[in-house]
């Protein structure tokens, strides 16, 4: 019969856990060690340059670089990958006006813009043609939501060249009528098709097709004035070429009827080639970014990934708009988020984000209250006309 010591067996216990203990601990810091803490620098700092600060373009040299933008990468502590913006404006706006040229990822430190592409910018945000302009120049930072770093101001005297001798006749043509959703048949919110200078009016336009007199509009030269309208025979009889979602109302006034499919699109007025077009919306400068980006189930033409993002142009004046599918099934199928860059998660904007920024926010959107505080839809599931203003900072759904 085997007789069992317990005293030397509960030592023998207690010896093995301290040995355990010891081996342990070592292994415990070691790992505390290894593991590097992430802390963002707040000295970090952005420096640009200009290749020049005095710019003469010229016609007969567009498509060769004018001016070269460059700026050093913040040490912000880690291998951090932000975004940048370049803005440009005249001197004395404080860049309220200024144009925003996206640079995405961390390694490009530079942006260089051909004579046409930095002329065509001016032109868009008012710069004079053909006369010495003095400008600011400046690269923002963007890492993540909250963390945004500023250049100093550089200046820049800049000479556009004249793009071409036939200007436009007027400053903008005005579009009225219930085919134009946002003006209706009054002078309270005309629509305006601006000059870009070389004779041809553009812009995002919101067209409007229930049929009879509801899809139908017209052409004005000066607001405020009935006597001043252009109609469709005027077009045609000046053998202009005339888009096929456009024809002759024949009502009293020979007005303009939208045919096509209600939505937003860009419409150009080609004075010297005689042409009137529909194309897709397209962004329009006097914005942060060219467009805003939405992903989220409660935008069904999205859903949580990058493949079919919706877009939100930017329309000019610091405001985005578009026609959005909205979805509210409830809980996480009605969630959705901004996004100032495609395929970017960090560049998110969320319901906080603009609510911290005081912005007057539509009733049918509500902080989600998930882990990333997305927008919720709680609205009726269907199409609407949504616009982000950043200069007034109101979000706003219509139908």
């Amino acid at each position: 019969m085997m007789v069992i010591n317990h005293k030397k067996m509960t030592k023998m216990k207690n010896l093995i856990n301290k040995l355990i203990i010891l081996i342990t601990i070592p292994i415990v810091l070691s790992g505390c060690e290894d593991r590097d803490l992430t802390m963002l620098n707040s000295n970090a700092t952005l420096s640009a340059n200009l290749s020049s600060t005095t710019v003469v373009l010229e016609k007969e040299n567009a498509s060769s670089d004018a001016l070269t933008i460059s700026w050093t990468k913040p040490d912000f502590g880690y291998d951090a990958a932000p975004n940048y913006q370049i803005l440009i404006d005249m001197v004395g706006n404080n860049f309220a006006n200024s144009i925003s040229q996206p640079i995405d990822g961390g390694s490009n430190l530079q942006k260089v813009f051909t004579a046409e592409e930095l002329n065509n910018y001016l032109i868009s945000l008012g710069f004079e043609q053909g006369v010495p302009i003095d400008a600011e120049v400046k690269v923002v930072s963007k890492l993540g939501e909250y963390h945004e770093l500023e250049s100093t101001v550089i200046p820049l005297n800049i000479t556009l060249y004249v793009t071409s001798e036939a200007n436009c006749t007027f400053d903008q043509l005005w579009l009225v009528g219930a085919g134009i959703t946002d003006a209706g048949w009054g002078w309270t919110t005309p629509v305006a098709l601006a000059c870009n200078g070389n004779g041809i009016y553009s812009g995002n336009v919101k067209l409007n097709n229930n049929g009879g007199a509801d899809n139908n509009f017209r052409f004005f030269t000066t607001k405020d004035d009935w006597g001043s309208g252009q109609n469709f025979p005027y077009f045609e009889d000046d053998n202009y070429t005339i888009d096929s979602n456009f024809e002759n109302a024949n009502d009293g006034d020979s007005n303009f009827a939208f045919t096509g499919t209600s939505g937003y699109y860009y419409l150009e007025v080609n004075t010297i080639d005689k042409k009137i077009t529909l194309s897709d919306p397209q962004p329009i400068a006097g914005c942060d970014y060219e467009q805003l980006w939405l992903v989220g189930a409660g935008v069904p033409d999205a859903g949580w990934g990058w493949a079919t993002p919706v877009q939100l142009f930017c329309n000019g004046n610091g405001v985005y708009s578009g026609y959005v599918n909205f979805q509210n099934n409830g809980g996480a199928d009605n969630n959705f988020r901004f996004f100032t860059v495609k395929d970017d998660w960090d560049s998110g904007q969320n319901f906080p984000y603009y609510e911290d920024a005081g912005y007057t926010i539509d009733s049918n959107f509500e902080n989600a209250n998930d882990g990333d505080s997305n927008f919720a839809f709680v609205g009726t599931s269907g199409s609407y006309f949504l616009t982000v203003n950043t200069v007034d900072k109101t979000i706003t759904l219509s139908n």
